[in-house]
């Protein structure tokens, strides 16, 4: 809650004094912009520095979000509407110059088509109290306006927003209590997939200092994969797919555009391959400029070997997409050897092998989470590992009480773990709206406590992952450090390189 006794605290940042609020204990801006709109002339360019203001600007509110299809949890409330979509967000104790304490700064999943900072489910409070740190969240364009492959714009524009939001922080955390110098980065889902390319990403060096990636999705478009689903994506507005003809699009419609063609993927499965049933027509661009290749390549090469990382995945990553379809236990045989068949190293015979006698749900739960999260996490580690650099390793086991546990540790229950924000988003799917248990307050807990020790320290309370033995923080009930539990699949995949998914025909 607001302190009405206590002074609006302004702070003058490069751009302009903004004025925030204490909330709380802590102090809190919203809505402070670290770029200028892109629309008009800067419509799908790389991100232009914010226009200075007079005066002081509140930063009480929210920026607008980036424009999008609704999202799982439903449609953004009481958010403002307006162009501004590249705004940061600041939680810290005190605007100290002084304090210089650690910054982190959280990146947002939701398919690289949806989500936004202002999200109840990303309410930083916990985290910046707990932890006795700033914390920074940001907006970056999604969908169409940043990630699809358009001629005449740069690639990966999404990415490119979330240096401009980091090197915000650079030039001008301090003045918010923040030390430029101990930045980490963290993210979930597509969120993580961000941190994997921002491991990669020349533009980003030096801009962060350890990274935290959760669920690392292994879906990153070749430059000709991505500009076929460009091309595909403009076509349902029969337009091609170029600043010409798209700059005068209203977002809207662009958005429209994502909507019609995702249901319709699977019909390119000739053409697209393992991205067509995603029903994502976004990922991270290997393009040759902003990503120059895959993080598993980068990493491995030795590029962000001092910057040390936290990664990994929950066990039964898949079982909350399976849930949303409507068919939780219902999956065929016919179903599940047809994903084995498009995802499994060493064909559907090795995944029957590994894990004999178990159920086509099973199978089918098997393969898909192994092949978009848990194994592209495991082998961002390794890469890194190889490269020179230190990772920690964990796997989220605790199963969601909502829906009688039949989701088991699915896909971004870490999220309202770690922000502790159990009744927003998709806490009431995953919790039940009950309220949340002393096993569930603990892991929350038990989460920021590791988090916010490896920002300040490096150190997050486990042994760094090697080769040899394996060790990974296994986060449950009890939590435990123990040998990676997932070992059939880990050998199954162990010669697998995560390289940009291909155009197959054209």
């Amino acid at each position: 809650m607001t302190d009405p006794e206590v002074p609006e605290p302004v702070v003058r940042t490069a751009a302009g004094a903004v004025r925030g609020r204490r909330e709380d204990g802590l102090t809190v801006f919203r809505g402070i912009p670290f770029a200028e709109p892109p629309v008009g002339e800067a419509r799908f360019a790389a991100p232009r520095p914010a226009r200075p203001w007079d005066g002081v600007r509140e930063a009480f509110a929210f920026g607008p979000p980036p424009p999008q299809d609704v999202g799982i949890a439903g449609p953004a409330a009481a958010l403002p509407e307006g162009d501004d979509w590249l705004t940061v967000n600041v939680w810290t104790p005190a605007p100290d110059p002084a304090a210089r304490r650690p910054v982190m700064v959280w990146i947002y999943g939701g398919a690289y088509r949806i989500g936004h900072a202002g999200s109840p489910g990303y309410d930083a409070r916990r985290i910046a109290e707990d932890g006795d740190l700033v914390v920074v969240t940001l907006n970056y364009r999604v969908g169409m306006e940043g990630f699809a492959r358009i001629e005449g714009a740069p690639a990966n524009r999404g990415l490119l927003d979330q240096v401009a939001a980091l090197e915000w922080v650079r030039d001008n955390i301090t003045a918010f209590g923040g030390d430029p110098e101990q930045v980490t980065i963290f993210g979930e889902s597509a969120g993580a997939g961000s941190v994997a390319s921002l491991l990669a990403m020349p533009r980003a060096a030096g801009l962060f200092h350890r990274a935290i990636a959760q669920s690392v999705p292994g879906t990153f478009f070749s430059d000709e994969l991505a500009r076929d689903i460009g091309t595909v994506l403009a076509a349902e507005l029969g337009l091609r797919p170029t600043v010409t003809d798209l700059a005068a699009v209203d977002p809207a419609e662009l958005v429209k555009a994502g909507q019609t063609l995702a249901p319709r993927m699977p019909r390119y499965v000739d053409r697209w391959g393992q991205a067509a049933p995603t029903v994502t027509p976004y990922s991270p661009v290997v393009d040759g400029d902003v990503l120059p290749v895959t993080p598993w390549q980068a990493l491995a090469s030795g590029a962000s070997r001092d910057v040390d990382l936290i990664v990994g995945h929950n066990r039964d990553e898949n079982r909350l997409f399976t849930a949303m379809a409507g068919k939780l236990g219902q999956i065929s045989d016919e179903r599940a050897t047809k994903a084995l068949r498009l995802y499994a190293p060493g064909g559907e015979d090795a995944y029957r092998a590994a894990y004999p006698g178990r159920p086509a749900n099973d199978l089918y739960e098997r393969v898909q989470t192994d092949w978009l999260f848990a194994m592209p996490s495991l082998h961002l580690a390794e890469a890194h590992l190889a490269g020179g650099g230190r990772s920690h390793v964990y796997e989220l086991t605790w199963p969601a009480p909502g829906n009688g546990g039949a989701l088991g540790a699915c896909h971004a229950l870490d999220v309202p773990l770690l922000f502790g924000t159990f009744r927003a988003d998709l806490g009431p799917l995953l919790f039940g709206g009950a309220e949340p248990s002393a096993e569930a307050l603990a892991l929350s807990s038990r989460f920021r406590t590791s988090w916010t020790s490896f920002a300040r320290t490096g150190d997050p309370g486990w042994p760094a992952y090697d080769t040899e033995r394996r060790l990974v923080q296994v986060l449950d009930a009890e939590p435990s450090v123990a040998p990676y539990p997932e070992e059939a699949s880990r050998r199954l995949w162990e010669d697998h390189e995560f390289a940009a998914l291909p155009l197959l025909e054209s």
